[in-house]
């Protein structure tokens, strides 16, 4: 949290030496009136540099989830440019099948249970939570017109983990019969997982809709605990106000 902490001061500085509040630009028709303060991603994650012994576990849509408010601030020389900072959530949901991932263990090496012969969750995800802040360095080609205005970004965000929990869903035994339909199983911790996260991001697109994808360049997990496996994301922003 402290890093998280000088980061975001740092940043500011930055703002402050780079770029200006949209009050300051001189007084025109067209000012600027809207700078993405509002973003939404629904993404798709992967996990690279996963070996075949976890990607060949996963199962189905690993959804991802990010909302942030941001400021805007216009460069002096040119108004299409400019800074965007921000604060927020963002969250991943990776599914697995016929899997246990202990994250609650005391064992040096993160362990994820082959449960092929015994009994496991039909329904089975690893989700984690993190506090973001993003940083754009973005360009607008019509800044008093946001909304039919082709849009790109490219910057960097740095998160802190939240929240880290594994969730089973409807007990089965090895021959796929349900046990027990209700039962639900949560278990939360983050002693395996890298906590301070910063990924590389980039987005363009047109109006309040664009293609964003993110590259971790930090680890998920802790070194040695298990493979060094990157997050990825990709998928849609909405954005404006």
């Amino acid at each position: 949290m402290r890093k998280l902490s000088a980061l975001v001061a740092a940043l500011f500085v930055f703002m402050s030496s780079y770029a200006q509040p949209e009050t300051a630009v001189a007084p025109r028709t067209t000012i600027p009136k809207a700078g993405d303060h509002f973003m939404l991603q629904i993404g798709h994650n992967i996990w690279s540099g996963a070996p075949d012994s976890i990607t060949n576990r996963m199962k189905g849509f690993n959804r991802s989830a990010n909302v942030y408010l941001m400021l805007n601030r216009p460069f002096r020389s040119n108004d299409k440019l400019s800074i965007g900072l921000g604060l927020g959530i963002g969250t991943s949901n990776m599914y697995f099948e016929k899997t246990n991932i202990d994250i609650a263990g005391t064992t040096p090496k993160l362990a994820f249970i082959n449960a092929d012969s015994t009994n496991r969750f039909k329904k089975y995800k690893l989700s984690t939570a993190y506090l973001e802040v993003p940083l754009e360095l973005r360009f607008s080609s019509r800044p008093d017109n946001p909304n039919k205005s082709i849009k790109a970004a490219i910057g960097l965000k740095a998160g802190t983990l939240l929240n880290a929990k594994t969730k089973g869903k409807t007990l089965q035994n090895s021959a796929d019969v349900t046990i027990n339909n209700n039962l639900v199983q949560k278990i939360a911790s983050k002693s395996y997982f890298t906590t301070t996260q910063i990924a590389a991001t980039a987005r363009v697109g047109y109006g309040i809709f664009s293609l964003y994808g993110t590259y971790g360049l930090t680890p998920v997990f802790k070194d040695g605990v298990t493979a060094d496996i990157k997050q990825v994301q990709v998928g849609l922003t909405i954005s404006g106000l």
